[in-house]
């Protein structure tokens, strides 16, 4: 018998891990934290325990390293885990890092221990080139893997499985996160030639992202008004793939803009105008920063437009107006400095869903000024503080920061087209292009409108297929 069973991202968007059990083995498919409301769960260490069987499991599968999808890896090493951990090349080389932030943030400050768990990680990964075929499982029952390119952020990959039991052949594919077609530095994904069973997200499963050109126009808009009354743009953004996303496009509109004046609408400073190159971006994450470095070192990955831009002398990821802030005393300065000064400026910083990091600090200092403007580029998981600051900034509310209350004044926005992850059209599109269709499609990592949503459109696209919304 060959069994898909579930064990996180079923009642949310996070807290991803999927197995593929045969008679007598079994591989995990990510393995990742809960954040938010999801499954009443909070990251911390009691609360994260593995709760179900391993001792059939012999590997682990990781479709990229947000911590969504692998922040629970310690805690399963800790549960017993001993087999190897596949996953892409360049998953092979941020997972440490990713996992080191994790460690010391929900498991333990004792560098030692952090070190040696992270030594033990690092033996245990397999790194696999995109499309060809691994064998993981060899004997009377047999399976193998092969990773393709997911378009998510960089390292990301759709698992393919092909299982031969007892008694019954079958390919199985687990979407993990699926990319937006035309996302910055990154090739789209390609549909699979075939798959018996899917596993497919559906974190928008019932809305679309913007196109390219309309996202970039709205984002434009958002820094034209920090140049206009010099206000700062604070964008919460998670260290890897939507940093370095927008980095890129913020690039790109400066090589074209940047000798354009902007008037300024605040008559108190300086006299005249600026100008596009004259526009501050702050990085302000050590991991977001060592993120962006790795991505500069994994061109090889990249898409050819962003190989192009390289080509022709640019630096889409290190331009001349980027500063990175690394000393938590760094920190609070600049928030002091940006609150007091009328110096326009775009700060980048962590937690993506403001749950934690250093934006939370730019929030308690900037929500209250008109100003400013928040930037949400990502999805926001209900329960959290950037789901309320989204909600309710735009009709004036309040959201809870660290206990207390703070009144939301600043702009608030949402560009969805910067997100990571596929809309509807994309996961239809994903799915309509297999030629050998699904018997049986499983949507996970939602909420369950867009579960629903999604589910009644591929009943109309596929209508062959069984459409399952697993509850446990």
């Amino acid at each position: 018998m060959i069994e898909v069973l579930h064990h996180g991202a079923i009642n949310g968007v996070t807290g991803s891990c999927h197995e593929l059990r045969l008679l007598e083995y079994g591989i995990l498919i990510d393995c990742g934290l809960f954040q938010g409301a999801d499954k009443g769960r909070a990251s911390h260490s009691r609360d994260l325990a593995i709760d179900f069987s391993i001792d059939h499991i012999c590997a682990l599968v990781i479709t990229h390293v947000h911590i969504d999808h692998v922040g629970r890896i310690p805690y399963l090493l800790a549960a017993g885990f001993d087999g190897p951990i596949f996953c892409s090349e360049p998953s092979a080389i941020m997972l440490p890092e990713i996992l080191r932030d994790a460690l010391r943030i929900g498991f333990t400050q004792n560098q030692k221990l952090i070190g040696r768990v992270l030594d033990r990680i690092r033996e245990k990964i397999v790194s696999l080139p995109y499309g060809r075929w691994y064998d993981v499982i060899q004997g009377e029952e047999t399976l193998k893997i092969r990773l393709q390119r997911a378009g998510h952020i960089l390292g990301s990959a759709y698992v393919e499985c092909d299982v031969q039991g007892a008694c019954k052949t079958e390919r199985i594919v687990f979407s993990g996160d699926l990319g937006a077609p035309h996302s910055p530095l990154l090739p789209e994904p390609a549909s699979p030639e075939k798959a018996d069973r899917l596993i497919i997200e559906s974190t928008y499963g019932d809305r679309n992202h913007e196109g390219r050109e309309s996202r970039r126009y709205r984002l434009k808009s958002v820094l034209e008004h920090a140049l206009e009354d010099g206000g700062t743009v604070l964008i919460p953004a998670f260290s890897i793939g939507r940093t370095q996303d927008l980095l890129y496009e913020i690039e790109g509109l400066i090589a074209e803009f940047g000798e354009a004046e902007i008037p300024q609408l605040d008559e108190t400073r300086l006299s005249g105008a600026l100008r596009w190159q004259d526009l501050e971006i702050v990085v302000d994450s050590p991991m977001a920063a060592e993120f962006t470095r790795i991505y500069r070192d994994l061109k090889p990955f990249w898409d050819d437009e962003a190989r192009e831009r390289v080509n022709a002398g640019r630096h889409p990821l290190s331009f001349e107006q980027l500063t990175v802030i690394n000393s938590h005393e760094d920190h609070l300065n600049a928030v002091d400095y940006l609150v007091r000064s009328r110096r326009p400026c775009v700060v980048i910083a962590g937690s993506g869903m403001c749950a934690g990091g250093r934006v939370v600090n730019y929030l308690k200092a900037m929500l209250g000024d008109q100003r400013n403007d928040v930037l949400f580029v990502g999805y926001q998981a209900f329960g959290t503080p950037g789901r309320d600051i989204l909600t309710y900034g735009p009709r004036g509310g309040w959201v809870e920061l660290g206990g207390e209350r703070y009144d939301i004044r600043a702009r608030v926005h949402s560009v969805g087209g910067y997100s990571a992850h596929a809309g509807q059209e994309d996961l239809l599109r994903f799915v309509g292009q297999i030629a050998d269709k699904p018997k049986e499609i499983r949507i996970v990592h939602g909420e369950a409108g867009a579960k629903e949503a999604l589910k009644v459109k591929l009943q109309m696209l596929v209508p062959e297929s069984e459409i399952l919304i697993p509850t446990s």
